[in-house]
């Protein structure tokens, strides 16, 4: 790994590329522990009271949706004064500590200590993920050219996606050890150093050999109210929420929609699996569609293969499990476009000798309301009946929340971008 990173300093076109892409595979190796196994090892492996750990839960992530905005505003300013690398070296450090606190807590706390102690380091990793998220997508905003940024975007989210696999397989399997043992602990020790040295990496990596962020100091800087009030920005942010409630249902309700419409809870890895590789596979051909269609027109036709495949997902039901990896296949290569695109057709709605920090920010800060905003699915299908691990007629209803609402989500976004300045790419 240290080779990757002395090949990036010598700055030839692809290995810059990959000196830029390198730090969002831990980023998004840390996310899944953080935000989705954490609440589970606290409450079962180490016996903290669920309604304590719901509680800290909300408080962490409320103050994770609230901040990003002035987060990006600081960033603006730091970046403004040539002084970035400082404040991501410092992110690095909390983030690795916090996420090792996370995993290696102290013993003997009790119920309350261990749940306090679970809503600090929350608190400490999420506000240092958003330091170094929100930094990294406005570097890739201000590389020098659309076709450089579409490059950079999709070696960071192929990269990105390469930790989400890691996370789902060798996190799940460390991270899910035995607290009270003793192998338990080494493996999460493991998980715990080899995340922070591909941080180290990536971060070195991104500072000494990715491509320029242009205009770093000349730009103004700005706010998140300066984001909201530039209109062109604040209409594109209209289509980039719907579409992330689009994606958000289905993130929410995958787990549920796999055990208890399908009944097929032995393939869920296979199906994730699937998914991901899908959309891995996907990104050089929507970053090709990109250049040759317009990012409009390709995003908008990666809508219509989403809504394609999601159509006859609320129907499915045990007997036809197997089509079912079909539809991970399809909507997985139109997630693709979601990865690649959006970032780039965002960035490009920022005022060129704008600082970016601030605009990603907000549309950070929207698409954590829109992850927010899908778990009030949970509370609806309570009242149309549904109840975990029973299935029945009233999973239909799930089938139609997972895959129905997804679609008239896209659908409204697809609408929306007709209304894009680039309007005249649209299908």
């Amino acid at each position: 790994m240290t080779g990757a990173v002395i090949q990036c300093i010598t700055r030839p076109p692809r290995a810059a590329l990959l000196c830029y892409g390198m730090l969002g595979l831990p980023l998004a190796m840390v996310a899944l522990p953080i935000y989705v196994q954490a609440p589970t090892y606290y409450s079962e492996q180490l016996g903290a009271p669920l309604a304590l750990i719901g509680a800290v839960l909300f408080a962490a992530r409320l103050v994770d949706t609230v901040q990003d905005p002035f987060i990006g505003q600081w960033l603006d300013r730091l970046a403004q004064r040539q002084q970035l690398p400082w404040a991501l070296w410092l992110a690095a450090v909390v983030l690795a500590l916090a996420f090792a606190g996370i995993w290696l807590p102290p013993a003997d706390l009790g119920a309350w200590g261990l749940s306090a102690w679970l809503g600090a380091m929350l608190m400490l990793a999420y506000s240092a993920h958003s330091v170094l998220q929100i930094a990294y997508l406005a570097w890739g905003a201000r590389l020098a050219g659309l076709a450089l940024q579409q490059r950079a975007a999709a070696w960071r989210e192929a990269l990105g996606l390469a930790g989400v696999v890691l996370a789902s397989t060798a996190g799940v399997v460390l991270l899910q050890a035995d607290a009270t043992a003793l192998q338990g602990m080494a493996s999460n020790r493991l998980y715990v150093l080899l995340f922070a040295a591909l941080l180290v990496v990536g971060l070195v990596a991104l500072l000494r050999g990715a491509p320029v962020w242009q205009g770093q100091s000349a730009d103004r800087g700005g706010d998140w109210l300066g984001a909201w009030h530039t209109p062109a920005f604040r209409r594109a942010l209209v289509p980039f929420f719907l579409n992330a409630l689009a994606m958000a249902l289905p993130a929410t309700l995958v787990m549920f929609f796999i055990a208890d419409r399908l009944a097929a809870q032995v393939w869920t890895a296979a199906f994730l699996a699937s998914y991901f590789v899908a959309a891995a596979l996907s990104l050089p051909s929507w970053n090709v569609l990109a250049g040759k269609l317009g990012m409009v027109r390709a995003w908008r036709l990666s809508m219509l293969l989403a809504v394609a495949g999601f159509a006859i997902t609320p129907w499915l039901g045990p007997e036809s499990a197997w089509v079912f990896g079909a539809v991970c296949l399809v909507t997985g290569w139109a997630l693709g476009a979601d990865l690649v695109i959006v970032p780039v057709w965002l960035g490009s709605h920022i005022p060129a000798h704008a600082q970016a920090a601030g605009y990603y920010g907000l549309s950070s800060l929207l698409g954590k309301l829109a992850l927010a905003s899908s778990a009030l699915a949970l509370p609806l299908l309570a009242v149309v009946g549904y109840e975990p691990g029973l299935g029945g007629a009233h999973a239909l209803w799930l089938g139609c929340l997972y895959a129905g609402f997804p679609c008239v989500f896209k659908l409204l976004a697809w609408h929306q971008l007709r209304h894009s300045p680039s309007a005249k790419e649209s299908v």
